[in-house]
Parts: structure tokens; sequence; C-alpha cells
């Protein structure tokens, strides 16, 4: 017993050494001064002469304001369209019943197998068609609304007791006033999970910006730091920087959400 427990033990700082190790490191590596040596072995974890010089020296050379709030542009209307729109579908599929519900519930699942690669062209095509091309919305499209934010919501809906929802339709609610009022309040859980994975999805995106975007003024985030990259190609103190600076603010939200967002995950543990 007491090995089992030992193991279990060992099993988890190992699956957090791997985790949470490398976070730590790039933490680590950024607060570094130029006189001290990042490659030493054993690993020196904790700064000898910790500076902010490197952030600073990161929002010197990049247009840091600006790509901050293109992906914060980017990754913000990505997450309302998927709470939205996902939530509005998800609904429809879990409580409505119309011709067809099964069938298109199963296509959409389909395509989560289907990477983005293999429909790249065709939404290309579409984006330049729309004429949204170098543009923040273009950018945004493709992640505007996924399959996975509908899935969530269907199945946190599906739950939903039918005797709320007689009583409502009783008390003279419309289908849209029960969505609003009485379904989407009792989601809150899943809308934190879809808020969370909508807005880390569309900040961390790179191939589709990168394909879509021309002008330096309108890149995000992670297209920008390619550039930082190309610069400090041997100061890894800089790039370090610019990985924390891009990570902070999906801590921040998760942060925020994360009562809603354990709520959620098990919710949906439970509703299996």
């Amino acid at each position: 017993m007491v090995g089992s427990v030992s193991g279990r033990y060992l099993l988890l700082v190992f699956v957090l050494v791997i985790t949470v190790g490398p976070f730590l490191w790039q933490i680590s590596t950024s607060l570094k001064g130029p006189d001290e040596n990042i490659f030493a072995f054993p690993p020196q974890w904790i700064p000898e002469q910790p500076t902010l010089a490197n952030y600073l020296a990161v929002a010197g050379v990049l247009p840091l304001g600006q790509y901050l709030l293109n992906s914060t542009f980017v990754a913000g209307v990505s997450t309302l369209t998927n709470v939205l729109f996902g939530s509005m579908a998800g609904y429809a599929l879990a409580r409505m019943r119309f011709r067809g519900r099964a069938t298109i519930f199963a296509l959409m699942i389909a395509t989560l197998v289907i990477p983005f690669e293999v429909i790249m062209i065709s939404v290309f095509v579409v984006t330049r068609g729309l004429g949204l091309m170098n543009t923040l919305t273009g950018a945004l499209l493709p992640l505007a609304v996924t399959v996975l934010s509908v899935f969530i919501m269907r199945q946190a809906f599906v739950k939903l007791p039918a005797e709320v929802e007689e009583a409502a339709f009783v008390d003279g609610a419309s289908e849209w006033q029960t969505f609003w009022k009485v379904a989407m309040p009792s989601a809150r859980g899943s809308l934190a999970v879809v808020a969370i994975f909508s807005f880390m999805f569309a900040w961390d995106d790179f191939l589709w910006p990168l394909i879509v975007l021309r002008d330096p003024d309108k890149f995000t985030l992670t297209v920008g730091l390619v550039f930082l990259d190309g610069q400090f190609s041997a100061d890894q103190r800089l790039i370090a920087a610019g990985t924390i600076i891009a990570i902070l603010p999906v801590l921040a939200l998760f942060v925020a959400l994360q009562r809603y967002f354990f709520r959620g995950v098990g919710q949906a543990a439970v509703k299996g």
C-alpha cells in the first residue's frame, strides 16, 4: 500500500517536472543578467542578478503594444463569437427537435479529426473572396466558431431538465428567452471552458495569421515574436522574455475564470 502511494507521488512529480519545468526555466532565463551563464550544468534556477532589462529590451525592439492590441482583438472577438454562436448551435442541437439533427451533429464531430492544413487552401480562397486578406477580421475568421465550442455547449445543454424548459414556456417565455435566461445561466461552467479554450487557441495561433497578414502593423504577437528570434537568436534571455509576455494574458484569463472552468470540467465528467 505504501509503495503504491509512493509510486503515485513519484509519477505526479515526474509529470509536474515535465509540464511545469520548461515554463519555470523560461521565467528564470528571462530574469537573468547578461553576465550569468544560462547553459550552466547543473541548471541554476534562481537568477543571481535578477533583472527586468530583458523585458524592456523586447519592448524597445518590437512594437509590442501594437502586437498585444492586435492579438487581444483577434482573441477577444474569437472568444465572444465562440461563446455566443457556439452556445446557440449547441442549444439547437441539444434541445430543439428537427429533421437531420443527429446527422448534422455527427458530421460536425467528424470534422474534429481533419487537420486545419487540409482545409487551409479553401479557407484562404474564401477569405480572399470576402476581401479580408491582410485584416485582423480575416485572421480570426477560421476560429470564429469552432466545432469544439459547439460540442462543449451541446453537452452542457443536453442534461438541462425538461421541467425547467416547460416551466419557462408555461410562463410565456419564447425559445430565445428560454435560451438566454434559463439555459445560459445554468451553463456558466461550460461557458468558461469555451472562453478559455477559444482565447487560448486564437492567441496562440501562428500559421493562419502568418499567411493572411502582410502588413507588420497588423501582426499578432505570435507572428511578431518571430522577428525577435531573428534579431536576438544568440540571446536566449530576450527570446524567453518575449515568450513569457505572450503567455501572461492566457494565464490571467485562466486565473480569472478558473472557478467556473473547473466547475464546467466537473459537469462534463458527471454527464459523461
